[in-house]
């Protein structure tokens, strides 16, 4: 996959278009991030549905590597809580709160296509409204 392809990936994500998942990924991809565990495209719809209806999601890479099997990238993930959520999938959030995660995501791919993504972090942090910054560790 060249940088530009993975490039237009990473814009329509950005974008929260559930679409790209079924152009980019293969229909029985397998997720892991920290213990958390996805396995096909429905589940990354179903996961992204769920984190896009309080977030916004922005991810941004800050490296990028790649071979004709996989890629990697050094990437941040700023997520900004749009709204009031009990039950986040990072638990009680504010509008205005935000999560930075830094980590790399490893993809191996099949036919052009990401066939598995394995997420390791580095940093996971919440800003609350006053600005006080907490290490969460994993995210999931």
């Amino acid at each position: 996959m060249t940088r530009d392809c993975y490039n237009e990936y990473i814009r329509r994500f950005n974008m929260q278009d559930p679409t790209v998942f079924e152009e980019f990924l293969t229909p029985n991809v397998y997720v892991l991030n920290g213990t958390l565990e996805l396995r096909g495209i429905e589940d990354m719809q179903k996961h992204y549905t769920r984190i896009w209806h309080t977030f916004r999601e922005t991810l941004h890479i800050e490296r990028f590597v790649a071979d004709p099997t996989g890629l990697a990238v050094q990437m941040w993930a700023q997520f900004t809580a749009l709204q009031e959520d009990p039950v986040s999938p990072f638990g009680a959030v504010r509008a205005g709160e935000r999560f930075d995660f830094h980590g790399l995501v490893l993809y191996t791919l099949e036919q052009g296509r990401f066939r598995e993504i394995r997420v390791a972090y580095n940093h996971f942090v919440h800003t609350d409204l006053e600005g006080r910054q907490t290490e969460l560790g994993i995210p999931h």
